[in-house]
């Protein structure tokens, strides 16, 4: 099975490429040029010369660069959240599951350029603030929102606000300081503190760090 720069060389004879293919291939480069070179740098020519085709099929496949950057941030949810998880997992499992702690070093490093080329990128060009950051069925924390309100439907969870809200809060406690961090080129000292922080933070949101009274 060929990788998606396989599918860009175009060696000898171009090839008839079924649209998902061709599309995967596509998501794959300009995923790649998106986070060289940033958003507003990176042209509709520069994407249909890297993967060898012409503007005229990045066009019919991807109408606009706003939908393709929107489609690269698409594609690259399950880096970020791994939905389903079975439903009679403890919280703390389930969610440290959704939240992939896991994850190799290697794909941490990945998510986390992505998440500074949203963070550099949306403030500057409006039209992708509006495409990726709304709250939606495309948002990317919209599977952890439904999955907090199904757990409040079950009565594993007490929502204290919208579920929406609250899974960006949660989010921001495992993500947020990776995130600004990784303007300074932050990397773990090892993948059990990046488990032991993501824990940390799922518990506190699940438990609090108030001290429980206890009856005399």
């Amino acid at each position: 099975m060929g990788t998606p720069d396989d599918y860009c060389k175009g060696r000898g004879r171009p090839k008839v490429l079924r649209d998902d293919t061709q599309r995967d291939a596509i998501l794959e480069k300009s995923r790649r040029l998106f986070v060289q070179k940033g958003y507003g740098a990176t042209t509709t020519e520069d994407i249909a010369a890297a993967c060898k085709i012409s503007k005229q099929t990045l066009y019919r496949l991807f109408p606009s660069k706003p939908t393709l950057f929107a489609a690269v941030i698409e594609a690259a949810r399950p880096q970020w959240l791994e939905f389903p998880v079975p439903e009679d997992l403890p919280l703390q499992q389930a969610l440290e599951r959704i939240f992939r702690i896991d994850i190799s070093d290697e794909e941490d490093q990945d998510r986390l350029e992505l998440a500074r080329l949203r963070l550099t990128e949306c403030p500057n060009h409006p039209e992708l603030h509006q495409l990726i950051t709304e709250p939606g069925m495309n948002h990317p924390l919209a599977p952890l929102a439904f999955w907090m309100a199904r757990q409040e439907e079950l009565g594993r969870l007490e929502l204290a606000g919208d579920a929406f809200s609250l899974a960006r809060m949660l989010a921001d406690m495992v993500f947020g300081a990776l995130v600004m961090n990784s303007f300074n080129d932050f990397r773990w000292p090892s993948g059990k503190a990046r488990q032991a922080h993501i824990r940390n933070a799922i518990r506190v949101f699940l438990h609090g760090v108030s001290m429980v009274q206890r009856a005399p």
